[in-house]
């Protein structure tokens, strides 16, 4: 277990490596730049700032200056926000954005898997029928309804809690629950559905023929038995689904007023800031390549008959 611990998180290192090499080219090769506009500056204040900046180097060399920098930490200067360096833009960005999305995945799996449970245990009732209809609004509706529909009916017809803001107001934590409930619905419908149907496969397994024979209790069967085979593709959608939930937060941040990192990556790209943008790509690539190294982990506690050697 150790030793495939200690390769698969050497596997990681690569996996940056190219993802920063082909964004840094992408970026590079696409046209325009961070201090391309309207009006053109003066050539002699467009050369000192590029000058600055190391523009005025090689592709190459900006590059291999990029790398030795990002490996010392320093994601380097924003070429728009001037008083602030990358490392700070994101780490006033990013702990917002990282709040609300834990907290909408924790949901998500809590109600997702409870209900995806009980509809395969009453398969063909009306409580399955009717949880797997709300799973189905939930995928087909997107953000951008959800948010000012809860917004709309929570905030400003009943006024039961704020329609936007974040936390240090006289709201408090309450700022949490609208973006919340907007951001896990669709990973809530998600995982209902996939455990149900992971469920109901699991159900028809020999293994759980042979535990209920030996007597166990329908709860013992369910939670020792049932649960652990169903959960492996559930786990396998966690990963990519909390990076999705980081990633995907520009439309709550913006219906909410949440100065998170969705927000913050959409300016960049407006502003062709060619750091910030990089930043955003290595932060949202760490957090996907580290969430999937976690599932690979926890398949081997699921299943037992999942080899690390």
């Amino acid at each position: 277990m150790l030793r495939f611990m200690i390769r698969r998180a050497l596997s990681l290192i690569p996996t940056i490596f190219l993802i920063i090499t082909f964004s840094f080219i992408i970026i590079r090769v696409a046209p325009g730049g961070p201090f391309a506009s309207e009006k053109q500056l003066p050539p002699e204040i467009l050369a000192h700032v590029q000058k600055r900046y190391h523009l005025d180097e090689s592709v190459p060399r900006q590059y291999v200056r990029y790398l030795g920098d990002f490996v010392r930490g320093d994601l380097g200067p924003s070429f728009r926000y001037k008083d602030f360096s990358v490392n700070e833009l994101i780490g006033y960005a990013l702990p917002p954005s990282m709040l609300i999305g834990a907290l909408a995945l924790l949901l998500s799996v809590v109600v997702g898997i409870g209900a995806g449970v009980i509809s395969a245990l009453r398969q063909n009732s009306w409580i399955d029928y009717g949880a797997m209809s709300l799973a189905v609004i939930g995928i087909s509706v997107p953000l951008f309804v959800i948010g000012p529909v809860l917004k709309l009916g929570l905030a400003l017809d009943h006024h039961w809690l704020p329609t936007s803001g974040w936390l240090g107001g006289r709201s408090g934590w309450l700022v949490l629950v609208m973006p919340v409930l907007t951001l896990a619905l669709p990973y809530m419908a998600g995982i209902a559905r996939l455990t149900r149907a992971s469920v109901l496969e699991v159900l028809r397994a020999d293994y759980i023929r042979t535990a209920r024979a030996k007597g166990l209790t329908e709860t013992v069967v369910v939670l020792r038995h049932v649960l652990k085979g169903a959960l492996l593709p559930v786990v396998s959608y966690l990963g990519p689904a909390f990076a999705g939930i980081i990633t995907g937060t520009v439309v709550v941040e913006t219906i909410f007023a949440i100065p998170g990192m969705g927000r913050l990556s959409i300016q960049a790209a407006i502003n062709r800031d060619y750091t910030l943008i990089m930043g955003d790509v290595i932060v949202f690539s760490v957090i996907l390549v580290v969430m999937n190294f976690v599932v690979d982990l926890c398949y081997g506690f699921l299943d037992p008959r999942i080899s690390y050697s």
